[in-house]
């Protein structure tokens, strides 16, 4: 009898464990919604939010970009002085950790979505490759123009040699010139930094900036406004730094300054406009927003890796001073480990 009833047990469990291996995904599935609860929508009081978050956002923007811009007004924030490096170390943190912890996800998030019935790349992963590939062409981009400055400068003070010889004996002069020229490179190269730098910057600025506008949840926009304060502000010193060191024209820096302002609370009140037909959750707006924040996270990352960390980390000025060195170290963890800690709340 106990035999028997053991055995009846044991079957029983194993029907149990079978059903709820069967049900399991059912239950999944149906608890997956692609319908925002309505409970969560409030759209009077999340337009205030929004307006709220345009204000503080371009606020945010504007100082962050424009305080190393001012180094002439702040001595302080001269590309010259140690405190420069240290302040662009924890911006850059700031740049690397948004590429990694708030935009790769977010993409990954928006092209593995259960609201996407048919995915057309299939199990490839096409969230890494975008990034990738963006990646890449942020370095062939980085590359060509480099080259393609560098061969302009040598051209010209080969030129300039060729002008002044037997005026100046050519070795002294030839030189000058190329200290000149090289120098004239460095400029270039600070140059096509900071375009594609802010290249990457607005596209992902863009994309939050559309997507909490379009949201109608006060639950999801109120924390947005100080993570993205916060992010934008530290975005715009990085980038306010690369501006500061390519020297540009006055009206090149202000157009730049403005442009990076505006972008996210442009996209906030885009997202503003078209809420009446935006769906979060539609396929075409996951997979629009996947690409582009995939596409974001892999400019984001070079930039914050290669041409923001490494130009200054092994720069001459910074090998041979090892409180600076120790210095920008913690302040690019700092920075880093800050902007990780907001993407409770992002």
């Amino acid at each position: 009898m106990n035999f028997r009833f053991s055995r009846s047990r044991g079957w029983i469990c194993k029907m149990i464990f079978v059903s709820f291996l069967l049900l399991l995904p059912t239950a999944v599935l149906g608890e997956c919604t692609c319908e925002i609860e309505e409970e969560d929508r409030n759209k009077s009081l999340s337009l205030k939010y929004k307006l709220a978050a345009i204000a503080s956002i371009l606020f945010a923007s504007a100082i962050g970009v424009c305080l190393p811009v001012l180094s002439k007004t702040i001595p302080a924030l001269s590309p010259e002085r140690n405190f420069f490096f240290i302040t662009k170390a924890f911006a850059a943190g700031v740049i690397l950790s948004t590429g990694f912890i708030h935009v790769l996800p977010d993409a990954f998030e928006n092209l593995t979505s259960l609201c996407i019935s048919e995915h057309p790349w299939g199990d490839f992963p096409f969230t890494g490759f975008v990034a990738m590939v963006s990646a890449i062409g942020t370095l062939m981009v980085d590359s060509y123009a480099t080259a393609y400055y560098r061969k302009e400068s040598n051209s010209k003070a080969h030129l300039a040699i060729g002008d002044k010889e037997g005026v100046i004996p050519v070795h002294t002069h030839g030189s000058i010139s190329m200290e000149t020229y090289s120098g004239d490179t460095e400029l270039l190269r600070h140059r096509v930094i900071s375009q594609v730098l802010e290249l990457g910057i607005i596209v992902h600025s863009v994309i939050i900036g559309i997507a909490l506008g379009a949201s109608e949840s006060p639950k999801t926009i109120k924390p947005l406004i100080a993570a993205l304060t916060f992010h934008q502000f530290f975005e715009g010193i990085g980038l306010g730094g690369c501006i500061a060191q390519a020297k540009f024209k006055s009206r090149t820096v202000a157009t730049m300054a403005i442009f990076f302002s505006l972008t996210t609370p442009v996209g906030i009140l885009i997202g503003i406009g078209i809420s009446n037909i935006y769906s979060e959750t539609s396929p075409t707006a996951l997979i629009v927003e996947g690409i582009f924040n995939s596409a974001s996270a892999g400019i984001l990352i070079y930039m914050a890796l290669v041409d923001l960390l490494s130009a200054d980390f092994m720069s001459p000025k910074m090998q041979s001073n090892g409180k600076l060195q120790l210095g920008a170290n913690v302040s690019l963890l700092l920075g880093a480990g800050c902007m990780s800690l907001l993407a409770k709340w992002a």
